[in-house]
């Protein structure tokens, strides 16, 4: 693995675990603070929306200079948000600095993503970005429950310091080991040209409604293992630590897997997604079984993240692409949104735990869709473009046998 890839992973591992720890961290923070938890829990909120603001402006600010720069801009961000949230001294500052904190985290990814895939050859795209995704899928496995612990043992302030702390061995990293060549310049005018592309459109579109599919679900695993699976509240951080495993299996596998097929394992993956989510209604009742499917559920989503962030780049066709990958990103925190609000809306209606689950199915099966049509409008942008190369050869050859001629 080259090195700049695991100076990407340690970034990505940096953003995993910030994003998702404030969730373990909740009732220390409101303690301290004097605020609800409920009042915190508007920190998550409050992270996505400065994600989804982040991830284009970072990055359309981010084009004129080289990828290794805007990344090393970007976790300075990184570190000034977690540093900030670490001495905050009021609620009202703390939420502006997880908004700071939350602008790099789209561009990051989207950059990232667009160096990663030039950091090896063409037909290991898929599986660079995988490596990179695998620190945020690790931050679930490790880094959340360690922070967690420390929270509850120590202080959550020092569990942000020492996020801050991994922003600065990301830029060390970066700057060691990732090439001041990585990834291409590009220009503005060029990245946003990509976006009249029906393609770029239709991969953020399955973006959204496919993996809302995910967070519908997930947004609720604690009440759906405890009241509907029966498991002790005990056991749900270790089953959420087997889920992380799962997504950990899951992203590494699709790396490899999608650079063999493409498109077609998004298709086959939200179709398995959805039959995964029936029987996983069906059967949430037992324990066992609810265990079991969750983990697979985590594993085939995961797996079908690095295909789509390199098709969406893929479908770009310009130079560079890191504004189509950020979009990407935060068509992924759209789907947070949208999943975790459908789930609210059925669940609000009395309908039960398992409602999110057949909720869940419905959007994979729309993502699918989304994900065939937009496998099949590649192939034939693909059949052009061959057929203009091909056309451009037979054009050469001509002028070169007329050369021939002449010259004889």
């Amino acid at each position: 693995m080259p090195r700049g890839l695991l100076a990407l992973a340690i970034g990505a591992f940096g953003i995993g675990t910030t994003e998702f720890v404030v969730m373990g961290m909740l009732p220390q923070v409101a303690a301290d603070l004097g605020v609800s938890v409920s009042a915190v829990g508007l920190l998550i909120s409050a992270y996505a929306i400065g994600v989804v603001i982040g991830a284009p402006t970072l990055t359309a600010l981010g084009v004129r200079f080289s990828p290794r720069q805007t990344l090393v801009a970007l976790m300075l961000v990184f570190v000034a948000g977690n540093a900030l949230s670490a001495v905050a001294p009021t609620y009202e500052t703390l939420v502006a600095a997880r908004v700071l904190t939350a602008l790099a985290h789209g561009s990051f990814f989207g950059v990232g993503a667009v160096a990663a895939r030039r950091l090896v050859a063409p037909e290991r795209a898929t599986q660079a970005i995988s490596l990179m995704m695998v620190g945020l899928t690790l931050a679930n496995v490790a880094g959340v429950p360690l922070g967690t612990l420390v929270a509850q043992q120590l202080s959550w302030r020092l569990v942000l310091g020492g996020i801050a702390v991994i922003g600065l061995l990301t830029i060390a990293g970066l700057l060691a080991w990732l090439p001041a060549g990585a990834g291409e310049r590009s220009d503005l005018r060029s990245e946003l040209a990509a976006f009249r592309r029906r393609q770029v459109w239709l991969v953020l579109g399955l973006t959204m409604i496919g993996f809302a599919a995910l967070f519908c679900v997930y947004s609720y695993v604690s009440p759906i293992l405890t009241d509907l699976a029966g498991l002790p509240e005990a056991w749900v951080t270790p089953v959420l630590a087997l889920f992380g495993v799962g997504t950990t299996v899951g992203t590494l596998a699709g790396g490899r897997l999608g650079d063999r097929f493409g498109f077609s394992l998004v298709v086959a993956g939200l179709l398995v997604t959805a039959v995964l989510l029936v029987v996983f209604a069906l059967v949430a009742r037992v324990p066992a079984a609810a265990v079991a499917l969750l983990v697979l559920f985590g594993l085939v989503a995961f797996a079908m993240g690095p295909v789509v962030q390199n098709g969406v780049i893929e479908a770009a066709r310009v130079p560079g692409g890191s504004l189509v990958s950020a979009a990407n990103q935060a068509a992924f925190n759209l789907a947070n949104a949208i999943g975790a609000a459908l789930g609210a809306l059925v669940l609000s209606r009395g309908l039960g735990y398992t409602a999110p689950m057949w909720v869940g199915a419905g959007l994979a099966l729309a993502g699918a869709a989304l994900a065939l049509v937009a496998r099949r409008a590649g192939r034939r942008e693909d059949a052009v473009v061959d057929a203009d190369v091909r056309a451009w050869r037979r054009a050469v050859a001509r002028d070169l046998d007329a050369a021939a001629r002449d010259a004889a």
